[in-house]
């Protein structure tokens, strides 16, 4: 069996967020970068487990990112991936970087792809889906549990009030969340193998971006708490009806 982790690069959630170029592209100054999360510590993870009960399994990265995402590509192998593939590109188009991956599975033939429910920076959770209609797979989005019983794969995600329990035959595209897997940190043994481990560089495939990014917008800064006497309940009841009745 063959499984297709989908990771990407973030700003750490600490980093601060500027912007340049007449607030159209995101200051990278100082950024520190990361695996994202919801790709590392659930998509990922989940791999590894997979394959610690079938060592027959292999595990694919992929990532659409030029060379400065190379160092999250070594953590993901470090942790336990097989082989990494960087798609020399940078987009922040979602149906770009989902075609990248598709054409990669087209060629390698998986039996499952996992990816985070959504990146930290945009939110968009939309790859997965994208990747599962490009591909002609089954899509499941928000999984909270895996499991595999030969080409049969029974996966819990959460619905409303909660859990969905659905069973579909491989291949599949499934979308990973909390509960899905335990974080873990890399040992030293993984990180040593890592730098051994294949990491294939392919030039992307002609394909026109759908979205454009025309500019960011920071949120509007808080205001100042505005404390009024008790004695006033006639201030405090015009600025709940004047300043507050958007909320």
């Amino acid at each position: 069996m063959k499984i297709l982790v989908c990771i990407s690069k973030t700003p750490d959630t600490t980093s601060k967020i500027a912007f340049k170029d007449n607030n159209t592209q995101y200051d990278e100054n100082g950024v520190q970068w990361i695996l994202n999360p919801y790709d590392e510590w659930y998509a990922l993870v989940r791999a590894i487990e997979l394959k610690e009960k079938d060592a027959s399994i292999g595990i694919d990265l992929v990532t659409v990112g030029l060379a400065d995402s190379e160092p999250i590509i070594r953590k993901a192998l470090a942790l336990g991936g097989d082989v990494a593939h960087r798609i020399n590109a940078a987009s922040n188009d979602s149906y770009y970087v989902a075609y990248q991956i598709a054409e990669l599975a087209k060629k390698e033939q998986y039996d499952l792809v996992f990816t985070g429910k959504e990146t930290i920076d945009f939110n968009s959770s939309s790859i997965g889906g994208m990747v599962a209609e490009l591909l002609d797979m089954p899509y499941v989005s928000l999984a909270c549990k895996f499991e595999i019983n030969g080409t049969t794969a029974t996966i819990n995600r959460e619905i409303e009030g909660g859990e969905e329990v659905n069973e579909v035959v491989l291949p599949v595209v499934v979308s990973c969340q909390k509960d899905m897997a335990a974080q873990r940190i890399p040992n030293m043994r993984g990180i040593m193998a890592a730098r051994t481990k294949p990491l294939h560089v392919i030039e992307p495939v002609a394909v026109d971006a759908l979205t454009t990014i025309v500019k960011y917008e920071l949120p509007p800064a808080r205001q100042s708490v505005k404390l009024i006497s008790p004695d006033n309940v006639a201030e405090l009841a015009r600025l709940l009806r004047d300043e507050v009745k958007a909320f």
